[in-house]
């Protein structure tokens, strides 16, 4: 459904981020539907409200995130992207990686650094959401 819906260019852009999988983006463009009625700062709210993050998800969905693409499963993700979501996304990524590493150098625990690092991250989802394609 997510390869052959009307979600599926935002759904392969938001693949570009490290933590949102298939299923992932495709819940949340059906979710969210119209992007532009958001901004990068006002997604995050939205986010507090509707999807609360338990201190169990925020250590094991989030910890620690990677400033690089990895495996086999997110570099195919990446090639059904456009190169600019490609590029947007690895500055997301690079970016939720430093800010996750300084919570931690100035000794946040691992739970406030995941849902502050989560926080972003919907702000970096809403970049690429609305990117054009």
């Amino acid at each position: 459904m997510a390869a052959d819906s009307p979600w599926s260019a935002v759904v392969a852009r938001l693949g570009c981020l490290r933590g949102i999988d298939t299923l992932t983006a495709f819940a949340l463009a059906v979710e969210i539907g119209d992007w532009e009625r958001f901004t990068g700062a006002s997604i995050g709210d939205h986010q507090d409200r509707q999807l609360p993050c338990p201190q169990a998800v925020g250590r094991s969905r989030l910890a620690p995130p990677q400033a690089l693409p990895g495996g086999a499963t997110i570099q195919a993700r990446w090639q059904r992207a456009p190169a600019a979501a490609r590029a947007r996304g690895h500055l997301g990524n690079q970016r939720l990686n430093q800010r996750w590493k300084t919570f931690i150098a100035h000794h946040k625990r691992p739970v406030v650094a995941n849902v502050a690092v989560a926080r972003e991250l919907a702000g970096w989802c809403w970049s690429l959401a609305t990117l054009p394609d």
